[in-house]
């Protein structure tokens, strides 16, 4: 007969491991970090240039305050400096450098800061964090900026019933440039809406990057799932109402990387990858070619005109003429360019307002640090699109089992990078601010880490989210 016994075989259960408090401000903090860097020019309009700039700085500070004590005791781990992401430190070193040389050192030194500021952001978040915790922080940044741009969207078109100007100015009388307002108020009459970053190309690629997180968290069972579904059909609106056409094709590569990275996972052999592969590329080359042959009715179904809307008759060929004169290294360093220095002031145009950048990633870099830039980014994106390929595909190894299943998350990397290499081909963002954000912190991370939830920044499950620890 079974007796009761006080002996039982197995250990009596114990409360799931709990965050400190000092981790959950930790990560509160790098939400808000995130959300400043993707919401720069939201901040820029609320505060103006020096205020934007100040709040980096600030950020700055705040992060060396928290990530040198860090390092120095060696908690979590040792800093991992053999894997830091050495084309993309090249390529800041050398922009700091071109201040000998530049022909605008007042906006090399100010966009300098920039970029180190961000850059030394995006290696303390891989340094602290696991990877569903990078998901998670990015996912809070993310609904920050569609709740806000939702709420401003509103009060402009209901309360205000006006285009308002940065720093909430509403309308002065006589005529002002439509592309000078913050906020038009086209939420409820139809037209494109720019949301709180004040640029309906932006919000576009940003509720892209949005979409792209929340499906992976849908993916990997991540607790509130229905709220997940709702922010991201609040995502779709509000990508559908920018209307960019640089985040259409964005969004089609981003589908397209999916289905193949997809695809690859369910394949059991190489020959099968193989033949996978001769597909895949094929059919991107044969796209390829029929978009360019046919840009022209393309464009014009997407409201755009064949020259992409200026850019290469009067931009590129500016850019182009400007870096043929420092062909090597460039004539100095400036993401983005400063509307006030007498180098960039007036010298090209957008109805009335001094552009920002060159419009296109590879041109930026060619007129500021030359060839020599080119070839450093060009191995940054290359290394960040090879690791996070393998990333997402290979299944996760590290002995003799090859059975364990993929991970969602995995996929992410992958996704924003050809986003990016996408963007860059008409904009200059993948090498400023949250694009080159993404560029280091994802490169770092997949050195760092290359499997989730192995490692000893991994073992930590968060509370409360139901993801599958890779046994």
């Amino acid at each position: 007969m079974a007796q009761y016994t006080k002996h039982p075989v197995a250990a009596p259960p114990t409360a799931p491991e709990r965050e400190s408090t000092g981790h959950l401000l930790l990560r509160g903090y790098i939400g808000l970090v995130l959300f400043a860097t993707f919401a720069h020019s939201a901040v820029y309009n609320l505060v103006g240039e020096i205020g934007a700039f100040v709040t980096l700085i600030v950020f700055l500070i705040s992060t060396l305050a928290i990530g040198v004590p860090m390092v120095a005791r060696r908690r979590p781990a040792a800093f991992a400096w053999r894997r830091l992401p050495w084309a993309a430190i090249a390529y800041t070193a050398l922009a700091l450098l071109s201040v000998a040389w530049s022909q605008w050192r007042g906006a090399t030194i100010i966009t300098w800061f920039l970029l180190a500021t961000v850059t030394v952001n995006a290696l303390f978040i891989v340094h602290v964090l696991s990877w569903q915790e990078i998901v998670r922080a990015l996912a809070s940044a993310f609904k920050w900026i569609l709740g806000l741009s939702l709420a401003l969207e509103l009060w402009v078109a209901l309360v205000v019933r006006a285009p308002i100007l940065p720093n909430f100015f509403a309308r002065p009388d006589g005529e002002t440039n439509a592309h000078w307002y913050w906020v038009r108020g086209k939420l409820l009459d139809g037209g494109r809406i720019q949301g709180i970053v004040g640029n309906s190309n932006v919000l576009a690629i940003v509720c892209l990057f949005a979409i792209l997180t929340f499906g992976v968290l849908f993916a990997a069972r991540a607790r509130w799932r229905t709220t997940l579904a709702l922010w991201t059909l609040l995502a779709g609106y509000f990508f559908l109402r920018a209307g960019s056409a640089t985040a259409y094709a964005c969004a089609a590569a981003a589908v397209l990387v999916l289905v193949v990275a997809l695809l690859m996972r369910r394949t059991k052999t190489p020959g099968a990858r193989t033949r996978l592969y001769v597909v895949s590329i094929g059919g991107v080359a044969i796209a390829g070619a029929a978009a360019w042959l046919l840009r022209e009715p393309l464009f014009a179904l997407l409201g755009r005109s064949a020259d992409l809307t200026g850019r290469s008759d009067t931009i590129w060929d500016k850019v182009l003429a400007r870096a043929a004169e420092h062909p090597i290294f460039g004539n100095g360093f400036s993401s983005p360019w400063v509307p006030f220095d007498p180098a960039f002031a007036g010298w090209i145009e957008d109805h009335g307002i001094t552009v920002f950048h060159a419009h296109n990633m590879w041109l930026d870099v060619l007129m500021q640090l030359g060839v020599v830039g080119v070839v450093l980014v060009a191995l940054a994106y290359l290394s960040l699109l090879w690791r996070s390929w393998f990333f997402a595909v290979d299944r996760p190894r590290w002995d003799l089992k090859s059975d364990r299943t993929f991970s969602a998350i995995t996929l992410l990397p992958s996704l924003f990078t050809v986003v990016l290499l996408v963007q860059g081909l008409t904009e200059s963002t993948p090498i400023m601010l949250w694009g080159w954000m993404l560029l280091v912190m994802l490169t770092f991370k997949i050195k760092v880490v290359p499997l989730v939830g192995v490692g000893e920044r991994e073992r930590v499950i968060e509370r409360g989210e139901r993801s599958r620890r890779v046994p």
